[in-house]
């Protein structure tokens, strides 16, 4: 079994990975890091560090009453898509340990068709 980062874990769920094919597991957000563990291979995890975090960023619709997903960028690995089963309290959860201007909104679908209208 793979030792835990955290000392202490503020927040479980049940989670999907998307790294290709999904992956179901747990996610845990604890003092030190991000974990998600999954399910049916104790092999297979993510430990992500709250210093190697760079930027979170949640996918919103409708004002923010469905969040389907969320990234997260860290500084050396590249990013991670998540997707919770009650995504706002694991967001709170994470606001803790990231700064607020690190946690930003995707581009919606018109706001992508607008940057590649008018890129050079």
């Amino acid at each position: 079994m793979v030792q835990s980062l955290n000392t202490k874990s503020e927040y479980v769920d049940t989670a999907t990975w998307f790294r290709g094919i999904p992956t179901y597991g747990k996610i845990l957000v604890g003092d030190k890091g991000f974990e998600f563990y999954s399910d049916n291979n104790p092999n297979d995890y993510v430990q992500i560090p709250w210093n190697e975090v760079t930027v979170v960023v949640a996918d919103v619709y409708f004002g923010g009453k469905y969040i389907p997903r969320f990234k997260i960028c860290t500084k050396k690995n590249g990013s991670f898509i998540f997707a919770a089963r009650h995504v706002k309290p694991a967001l709170r959860a994470i606001r803790k340990h990231v700064p607020a201007n690190n946690m930003r909104r995707a581009l919606t679908i018109w706001q992508k068709i607008k940057r590649n209208f008018t890129r050079n």
